[in-house]
């Protein structure tokens, strides 16, 4: 988050909106630095703190943040570093961040509908949920049967070769004492914010349907990462780590009526990257930039298969101290992570993962490599990097990244800068 994009970088937004689209972007900025403004990337920028178009002002998260003093110390408390807080309060709740999105994006869409002439549009609504804190209100909150729960990954100090990230971070958090339902609790909670987004989901899609432009919308849901949320006795997300906790993340696609689709879950493999093609594809239009994803219209419309690998990296190498993240104490609820972070061993250094069918290789830099066999282990328990079965697999795996580094490194950006 503290390497955004510089001035003459393409995005999507910048693109669409040079190709004629409303862009309408409402939420977090993870993308420009702060001391810049939108009116490049968009028509109208929401923040989720002011109810008001602010594009033309320097603006950095847009997240309320509360004050105020810990009540009690990490020493004193074992949920101190889970992110857990249970219900919260339903009339607070209505004044949230993602609630003043919603109203923003709900009122941007009454307001399009009363135009005539409008140009097509595209609305960038960036929520928090799911995310830590794990706290949701009612109705939302008491909606998840708790003994329906999937079984959770066992605690990382139980199991051998795991990466060191996360023994650094379960060895901070002091989860180790929880009991199961504790844990439910908390996974429960996370669940009910799941489906408060599904809600908040369910009014964009009905404002569509009544505003009678739904058939002609694309719409795309996704997440940036997940959350172990308890699994391996570890809450929140990592950097360098790929468990499919953190990588699987959900992709929804609803096309217009202009675009064939075969109605399914698929199992084909995808990556974020290929979101901008895919927005490109639906809109008629080449970015002006290289990049490296492919469109998903081939695999909404039926076929099975999409790319052969798909890739995750993370971490830094030793000395790089500019990419731990420092300045933070232990009344930090991320301490466990941003020290593990901190550490010159190998837990916050460079990774790679690859996975082709169900096999995900992850090359290390400084410690041992990991390969899990997800037919197999699918909660990613056994690390068989070591055993003879695999290793034709391996050298696959091996030269397939390889291909990776060659197709995607060192990309020339396309100008020439004064001498």
């Amino acid at each position: 988050m503290h390497f955004l994009q510089n001035p003459d970088e393409p995005n999507i937004l910048k693109v669409m909106k040079q190709a004629g689209y409303d862009v309408i972007w409402v939420g977090r900025n993870d993308v420009i630095p702060g001391n810049r403004t939108k009116e490049e990337y968009c028509s109208e920028y929401y923040n989720g703190v002011d109810m008001k178009d602010t594009k033309g002002e320097p603006n950095i998260f847009g997240v309320k943040k509360k004050g105020g003093v810990p009540v009690v110390t990490p020493e004193e408390d074992d949920n101190y570093y889970s992110f857990y807080t249970g219900k919260l309060d339903k009339e607070e709740a209505k004044e949230s961040f993602d609630w003043n999105c919603m109203e923003s994006a709900l009122d941007y869409l009454e307001r399009r509908s009363k135009e005539t002439d409008s140009p097509p549009f595209l609305l960038y609504v960036t929520l928090t949920f799911p995310h830590p804190p794990y706290g949701c209100e009612e109705p939302w909150y008491s909606s998840i049967d708790r003994k329906k729960l999937p079984p959770r990954r066992p605690g990382v100090g139980t199991l051998k070769d795991k990466p060191s990230m996360l023994y650094g971070i379960n060895s901070r958090q002091n989860l180790n004492g929880w009991s199961e339902n504790r844990f439910d609790e908390l996974r429960a909670t996370y669940l009910a914010m799941v489906s408060r987004f599904d809600y908040q989901y369910g009014l964009i899609s009905d404002k569509l349907k009544e505003t009678g432009v739904y058939d002609d919308t694309n719409i795309i849901v996704f997440s940036d990462h997940g959350d172990y949320t308890g699994d391996y006795t570890i809450t929140e997300k990592v950097q360098n780590c790929f468990e499919n906790p953190i990588s699987n993340v959900p992709l929804l696609i609803k096309p217009s009526c202009e675009h064939k689709c075969s109605p399914r879950i698929t199992q084909v493999l995808a990556e974020l990257v290929d979101i901008p093609e895919t927005v490109a594809d639906m809109a008629g239009i080449s970015l002006p930039y290289k990049q490296f994803g492919k469109s998903l219209l081939g695999a909404v419309s039926g076929m099975e298969f999409h790319k052969d690998a798909v890739f995750c990296e993370g971490g830094r190498l030793h000395g790089e101290e500019h990419c731990m993240e420092k300045g933070h104490g232990p009344l930090s609820p991320y301490w466990p992570r941003l020290d593990t972070q901190c550490s010159e061993g190998p837990e916050h250094t460079k990774a790679v993962m690859i996975r082709m069918g169900n096999l995900k290789y992850v090359r290390r830099l400084y410690e041992t490599d990991e390969l899990y066999d997800l037919e197999k282990d699918p909660m990613e328990l056994n690390n068989v990097i070591n055993e003879g079965d695999y290793q034709g697999d391996i050298l696959k795996l091996k030269e397939r990244m390889l291909n990776f580094f060659l197709e995607t490194g060192d990309y020339v950006p396309n100008r020439k800068d004064i001498r």
